[in-house]
């Protein structure tokens, strides 16, 4: 089969269009195929692809398959979803020692598998996996009140946007760090404002206009890190997506990061969102599996807000 591996560290040029053998049935107990149809290109996959996770990685070496969500369908029945269902989910990457979703089948656990609706098409679906998993997680673990005040950086980002959607159903106060062109987009969203992307001291105190005493929560999806501490109130909540970006913890603030994990049944809910128009993805562009490379040139020149999508 088809794949896509990283050769070495380096640039998007180290994406070599290669060929492994397709799994068969029963070489993983427990794993069923899926013949995918879409993949999407994570910032997750930039930074290992460049090197800057190589440590995190340790004996883990190129050459390796990326990719973390995925679209397609079942070629093994799974429990409750019959051969031939249209599924989407994602591979926990690193647990998966490199095999991921830049290939033409994987093997999946059936506890990542969502049923994807008739409503939702295998680009969409690839979209919503990882990000909007990380961000409904993450503010499980926040746990903040309705009414509480949650700053959040790169509201018009991929993670940003479910942020601000999955905070706005919570009941939650959401400020959004973003270009003043997003404004409009996030307030539809659910931000009760916009903060406008610029120095940290206009962050600051962009908050503390909106929240006397500093917001209740950052989550740093743009990873500015340090310069949000002050927006932050005493014994406030601060996430961040990376372990390089987190700051140093003060004033009792709580310094956490946000990690995605595998829920089928909250993903299939997810989805269902989409079909039902209430839960909003963004596509950027969709390229063949051979053009991984450009996908990522795009992908790290912010070519068009959204994810970058493979069609496979």
């Amino acid at each position: 089969m088809r794949v896509v591996e990283v050769s070495a560290y380096g640039g998007p040029e180290v994406l070599r269009m290669g060929r492994r053998p397709e799994p068969e049935a029963g070489d993983v107990p427990g794993r069923v195929r899926v013949r995918l149809k879409a993949a999407s290109v994570n910032q997750a996959d930039l930074k290992i692809r460049s090197g800057r996770l190589a440590d995190a990685l340790g004996d883990l070496k190129p050459p390796f398959v990326l990719g973390y969500d995925f679209a397609g369908r079942l070629v093994d029945p799974a429990p409750g979803l019959p051969e031939g269902t249209r599924v989407a989910g994602f591979v926990p990457w690193r647990e998966e020692g490199g095999t991921g979703t830049y290939a033409e089948v994987i093997l999946a656990d059936p506890a990542w598998l969502a049923p994807i609706p008739d409503e939702v098409d295998f680009t969409s679906a690839a979209v919503v996996p990882l990000a909007s998993l990380t961000a409904a997680q993450a503010l499980d673990e926040l746990n903040l009140p309705a009414g509480s005040v949650l700053l959040v950086t790169g509201g018009a980002g991929v993670i940003g946007r479910y942020v601000v959607q999955h905070a706005a159903a919570l009941g939650l106060r959401v400020i959004a760090v973003a270009d003043p062109g997003d404004e409009a987009e996030l307030k539809i969203l659910g931000a009760e404002a916009v903060v406008p992307r610029g120095t940290p001291t206009d962050v600051v105190a962009g908050v503390l206009r909106e929240a006397p005493g500093g917001a209740d929560a950052v989550f740093d999806t743009a990873l500015i890190s340090d310069a949000l501490l002050p927006a932050v109130r005493d014994g406030g909540a601060f996430l961040t997506l990376w372990e390089d970006s987190a700051p140093v913890a003060q004033r009792d603030i709580r310094v956490s990061l946000a990690r995605g994990r595998p829920d089928a049944a909250r993903l299939k809910r997810m989805l269902e969102q989409v079909a039902a128009g209430e839960l909003i993805t963004r596509v950027a562009d969709v390229l063949p599996l051979e053009e991984a490379a450009e996908a990522h040139r795009r992908a790290e020149a912010g070519h068009r807000p959204g994810r970058m999508v493979l069609l496979i």
